[in-house]
């Protein structure tokens, strides 16, 4: 199943779920008992709050994130709350007029005050499932809930991708753009990778100044060769955008990366700012890859090691590059240059 279709199911059944709950702890409240139809009302209002999210409304996220936290969480809310609530208000009284209800029936029902708590307390499950969305996104998506479930309070052992990705001529366009010019070509920038992140299950493990760091679990990586696929999904972004880089900046954004794999340790490090840390040769020797690239002229180098792992049917082929003794290392590695048919 498509990777983005999965994220999107995933998300639907942590909304449904989370509305069940609410509708359940809502007629608790306030009737002492809880019957079927608190938990279908429920899971539906977070059904539409699901397919506002990801489908109706989902172009405004990037003006979403020029706001303060704050405000954008509490913003959205609203605005997903009016638009529930006037639907549902909309069906309830077509309903209501087919059972021979009245109009001031509909009236006094809107006015009273049951339907005012229920509108705060709704008002209020949007906020919460807002706010866990946005945490997720400045985390990362999937690490709130790994450190909700304390997955790496001890250090584990595993095998991961990592890939170094870095702004080219970075220095220079700091130089011709100015400081504040520059970061807002890095936003831009960075806010082009979030739909290639999520097409490929990878994670963004952290961003060091114009650089963007991406890891993998192995079997996710190697999966449709996604490790190989999210740099070029990135790529095709740019080039369809490449007018609008070109007349707000003057230059067209173009990038390098090096991939590697290998064994890290992964844990939970810290006490007043708390993440999630890998350590590992994989990683040095990753950085490394990538700064062969202008040495060689490449965009894309991958390890020997990697591309060993990786079928590559008829998608992608390799140049073998020198092999060389990359900087700080011992032992030399193959290096290879990737690139599309």
């Amino acid at each position: 199943m498509n990777i983005k279709i999965t994220s999107k199911l995933r998300y639907l059944i942590e909304f449904c779920l989370f509305g069940a709950l609410a509708g359940m702890i809502y007629q608790l409240l306030r009737e002492d008992f809880i019957d079927f139809m608190a938990i279908i009302m429920g899971s539906s209002l977070l059904f539409g709050f699901w397919v506002l999210e990801f489908f109706i409304l989902s172009g405004l996220k990037k003006h979403f994130l020029k706001l303060p936290l704050l405000f954008s969480v509490l913003i959205k809310s609203f605005i997903y709350f009016l638009i529930i609530n006037l639907f549902s208000g909309i069906v309830g009284l077509i309903v209501g007029l087919f059972k021979g209800l009245q109009m001031q029936d509909f009236y006094e029902s809107l006015l009273s005050l049951e339907q005012l708590i229920l509108n705060i307390y709704t008002l209020a499950v949007y906020v919460l499932v807002t706010f866990y969305l946005q945490i997720n996104l400045l985390l990362g998506e999937g690490v709130l809930i790994k450190f909700l479930l304390g997955k790496y309070r001890k250090p584990t052992t595993e095998y991961r991708i990592f890939m170094f990705l870095d702004l080219k001529s970075s220095t220079t366009l700091a130089e011709k753009l100015g400081l504040k010019k520059y970061y807002e070509l890095l936003n831009d920038f960075f806010h082009e990778i979030s739909e290639p992140v999520r097409d490929t299950s990878a994670e963004v493990y952290q961003y060091v100044g114009d650089e963007v760091v991406f890891t993998w679990k192995t079997n996710e990586g190697l999966t449709n060769t996604n490790c190989l696929k999210i740099f070029f999904q990135i790529q095709e972004k740019i080039f369809k955008n490449k007018e609008y880089y070109q007349n707000k900046y003057g230059v067209i954004p173009s990038f390098k990366a090096g991939l590697h794999f290998g064994r890290v340790i992964s844990a939970q490090i810290g006490d007043i700012k708390r993440e999630i840390v890998y350590n590992g040769d994989v990683l040095n020797t990753s950085a490394r890859i990538q700064e062969q690239c202008n040495k060689v002229n490449r965009k894309l180098l991958i390890s020997g090691i990697l591309l060993n792992q990786l079928n590559l049917d008829n998608e992608y082929q390799s140049e073998k590059m020198d092999t060389v003794t990359l900087r700080g290392k011992e032992s030399a590695i193959e290096l290879f240059s990737m690139t599309e048919f």
